[in-house]
């Protein structure tokens, strides 16, 4: 006798068969009353003719604070239009992936004036490193001054894995993910800068305390987590649960929720072998596995943002990721564990070319910056429908 699905289900729960995980939904998976709770996105250029664009920041006068990768130029746009901030460009290294990436704005900027860039730089008797430079600008919004060097030293090579993301947390302090320089054994060196997030003191540069190798004499002492690639975006929840986004070798773009001293996995030697895992769970000690991953092919993941706001119905309090590759924003909601429960790709974010990076604006829209060059590139403002 042939039994129907239901029976066949009926007699393996019957017989204490282990239950299957289904695959969290995405947008195809979704039940029509969900689908319909996800906002329609209105999304214009707030800004065009840009270079390159790497990120993109808000002032607390309404003007953007703009960076441009391979120009090294600052650019800030508000009601006076589109102007171009003298800033020492030619002294940033500029080489494949490698230029002036991330930007954050001191929460105190009224008073103190203060931003953060993250850019490659020159060594004194020759060479290049990436590096962590604090700028004062001034009240006319023209002129940027250089205040110090918050932290240097992460390694280059050819300019790949270059990538430098920055964020200010919740706590004061500055947050930093840095790429490999595409050397494999710099992920788990803990002396190397490379293939890791790091937090600092904002103001002085020295390790946060809460660090794990805090009382090290070496560089570690400024390391948070270890065992990454090429982290590309960083965000903080509102549980203060902080997050990275790192790009794949050949499959796997990550998603991970950091661990304070946690080993992330990433060990392609000898030399630099991409077959290797993203997180090698055969590496000794514990590796902390992704939150999501892309599998293959991987969409290039970039900048990201939690986005918070009834206006925003089932995307509140998702984690929006830009996508370079795959020219699309990722939508992806967690629980309060940390563990996904939902994947959608909004098709009015799929239509604009390589996305980099996302930032939220103090009302609740997303900024994100276009990596198209020669001019091509943008600012687009994402809000939903009302």
């Amino acid at each position: 006798m042939r039994l129907t699905t239901l029976g066949i289900l009926l007699s393996l729960l019957l017989a204490g068969a282990p239950a299957v995980a289904a695959p969290a939904p995405d947008d195809t998976g979704s039940a029509a009353s969900e689908r319909r709770a996800v906002p329609r996105l209105v999304v214009t250029k707030r800004v065009v003719g840009l270079s390159k664009p790497w990120d993109v920041k808000v002032l607390p006068g309404g003007e953007l604070l703009i960076s441009e990768r391979n120009t090294a130029r600052i650019i800030v746009t508000g009601k006076g239009g589109k102007r171009v901030v003298r800033f020492p460009s030619r002294q940033v290294w500029r080489s494949n992936e490698t230029g002036l990436s991330s930007l954050e704005v001191d929460p105190g900027f009224a008073k103190n004036r203060r931003f953060y860039t993250c850019s490659g730089g020159f060594l004194k008797g020759g060479g290049h490193d990436v590096r962590v430079n604090v700028w004062t600008l001034n009240k006319q919004l023209t002129r940027a001054r250089f205040v110090r060097k918050l932290i240097g030293g992460f390694p280059t090579s050819t300019g790949r894995h270059g990538g430098c993301r920055l964020l200010i947390t919740e706590d004061g302090s500055m947050l930093i993910g840095t790429g490999d320089a595409a050397v494999g054994t710099h992920p788990r060196n803990l002396d190397s800068l490379g293939g890791k997030t790091l937090r600092v003191n904002r103001f002085s540069g020295k390790p946060w305390p809460t660090n794990p190798f805090v009382g090290a004499d070496t560089r570690r002492r400024f390391v948070h987590t270890f065992g990454h690639r090429n982290v590309q975006g960083l965000a903080q929840r509102r549980d203060g649960s902080l997050w990275s986004v790192e790009h794949g070798s050949t499959r796997d773009d990550e998603v991970n929720k950091l661990v304070n001293g946690g080993d992330y996995g990433w060990h392609p030697v000898p030399g630099y072998n991409e077959s290797v895992p993203m997180t090698d769970q055969g590496l000794p000690g514990q590796q902390i596995a992704a939150k999501w991953r892309s599998g293959s092919p991987t969409v290039a993941t970039s900048g990201a943002a939690f986005v918070y706001g009834e206006k925003w119905g089932a995307l509140n309090g998702a984690l929006a990721v830009a996508a370079l590759k795959a020219s699309r924003v990722l939508f992806l909601t967690f629980d309060a564990t940390g563990k996904l429960v939902r994947k959608r790709v909004p098709a009015a974010l799929t239509r604009f070319g390589r996305l980099r990076s996302v930032t939220v604006a103090p009302n609740g829209d997303l900024l994100i910056t276009t990596d198209a060059d020669r001019g091509k590139g943008a600012v687009l403002r994402v809000r939903p429908a009302s």
